[in-house]
């Protein structure tokens, strides 16, 4: 076997018996090369989580609780942190709540995509350099130091009885939603909005589409999903802060059932949505290139 098959194969999810896996398929076509080099960041395996509770360290046990501003400055600390052990290329973060799969990895034009469980927000650089150790090199040492610190803090991972977990994707290649929403919620509604944001899947396109939905708000995980097919550098980004606007609306708007079907959007609705600023501008935009959107 060759050394480039061997690295392949590393890049395989590790099972574990509780049926998680510690780190997901990347995808070997782009991940997958030639391990020419030993890990050079010397990795002080002393340093991770021991099995004595005082000397484990602090994992922010309720982050999916924090306003997503905050959970937002935690991710961009993690995000900086990543990355300034990466050898070439930029990192961009995820951080998840995922009962399953606590740590994925994706390269592509030139960005790491780390998927992470929230268990390593407060993780020593240790940890951060075993993450980076192994996204760039499989480094086998890294993988085992990766196992020992989430077998350490089993206790980060929420075990919730018929509640799906949720991962919060805010950063894009071309806007970031937390930032938009937090503009949003400051000027339009004085900070009232509670809702998280976050990109919807980023799947690719199996048929031409006949009609999209650009966003979505849902009542019972206060959670706004913004279609990816919007983040794209010829995207105004007036046009994506009025589809983040609309979905916040939802929130305070009731949706009453008239004749026995649901009212999205009442009369009261529309006269809100009619006050953003940039309005006329949002709608003509859209009907000049909704076209190009769903042949995305």
């Amino acid at each position: 076997m060759s050394r480039s098959s061997a690295a392949k194969r590393r890049l395989q999810p590790q099972p574990r018996a509780d049926g998680r896996s510690w780190v997901a398929d990347d995808g070997a076509h782009e991940l997958a090369r030639e391990v020419e080099a030993e890990l050079e960041a010397e990795l002080e395996l002393g340093d991770c989580a021991s099995s004595d509770p005082d000397d484990t360290p602090f994992v922010e046990e309720n982050y999916s609780a924090l306003p997503g501003s905050q959970q937002e400055v935690l991710r961009v600390e993690l995000q900086d942190r990543l990355g300034a052990y990466l050898s070439r290329g930029r990192a961009r973060v995820v951080i998840t709540d995922n009962l399953r799969t606590m740590m994925s990895v994706k390269r592509g034009q030139g960005v790491y995509t780390f998927r992470l469980h929230h268990m390593f927000i407060d993780a020593p650089p240790t940890i951060l350099r075993g993450v980076v150790a192994y996204a760039e090199r499989q480094d086998p040492a890294a993988s085992e130091l990766l196992r020992s610190f989430i077998d350490a803090n089993e206790d980060a991972i929420r075990q919730r009885s018929g509640a799906r977990p949720l991962s919060i994707d805010v950063e894009g290649r071309f806007a970031n939603l937390q930032e938009i929403f937090d503009e949003l919620n400051e000027y339009y509604f004085g900070g009232a909005i509670k809702a998280r944001i976050t990109w919807g899947p980023r799947t690719k396109r199996k048929r031409k589409r006949a009609s999209i939905k650009l966003g979505s708000y849902t009542v019972e995980d206060e959670l706004i999903r913004v279609h990816p097919v919007l983040d794209a550098e010829d995207v105004p980004r007036h046009y994506l802060a009025w589809v983040v606007y609309h979905e916040m609306l939802h929130e305070i708007h009731d949706m009453p059932i008239v004749d026995g079907r649901r009212v999205y959007h009442t009369r009261a609705f529309r006269q809100a949505e009619a006050k953003f600023e940039q309005y006329a501008e949002a709608v003509l935009w859209e009907r000049q290139n909704l076209h190009k959107l769903l042949d995305r």
